[in-house]
């Protein structure tokens, strides 16, 4: 990690402190002020799973305020990829986006912003990696839009496993039964499953 991006995360990191304890803040139209992090240990674990791909195509549902497209960005310009983000409000956009230009990573990065599930529906091309880290009830419709668009080999890691939504589960049985793929949950931050999806 060069200096910029070191001086990024730990802006992040004490955004992350700060916003511990404090209440949950709903500003006036939903907008939610909470950075909904994947931590420094699921970061740094998806920037070595995203790193191990050749040029891959990274695709992450919830860009949020940009923590994790920070590590999948550094990744991409390693591994001479790009990263596609989607997420539904543009102001999370925005700050994710200020945050690329100060890290040095923008021009590895596609900012989308709108429905998820209908943006992977109208992507033109197959994906190597996906991080999966939006509102729970989106994770299975998500991968029913993706997993026809993955690559051989791609890696797929749904983030917050380990929580209490029901949604989480769901995900985790149905990433299971799809042909082809190779599912482990491992106990990482909140919880990631980690998949490898080969055709069969």
């Amino acid at each position: 990690m060069d200096e910029k991006i070191t001086a990024v995360l730990d802006a992040y990191h004490e955004l992350i402190r700060e916003e511990r304890g404090q209440p949950r803040e709903i500003l006036p139209g939903g907008q939610d002020r909470r950075l909904r992090a994947v931590g420094p240990d699921t970061g740094q674990l998806i920037n070595i799973l995203a790193k191990s791909l050749k040029a891959p195509t990274i695709l992450e549902l919830g860009t949020s305020f940009g923590y994790s497209g920070i590590w999948l960005a550094e990744a991409a310009r390693t591994s001479g990829g790009r990263l596609i983000t989607m997420e539904l409000h543009d102001y999370k956009s925005v700050f994710a986006r200020d945050m690329a230009v100060k890290a040095g990573l923008a021009d590895y990065i596609d900012f989308r912003v709108g429905d998820a599930v209908q943006m992977i529906g109208e992507l033109q091309i197959g994906v190597d990696f996906v991080l999966v880290d939006l509102w729970k009830d989106l994770y299975v419709p998500c991968l029913d839009a993706f997993y026809p668009k993955l690559n051989p080999g791609a890696i797929l890691v749904a983030d917050n496993m380990l929580g209490l939504d029901p949604n989480v589960k769901v995900y985790g049985k149905a990433v299971r039964a799809k042909p082809g793929i190779a599912s482990v949950l491992l106990p990482v931050g909140s919880g990631i499953e980690v998949s490898r999806f080969e055709p069969v």
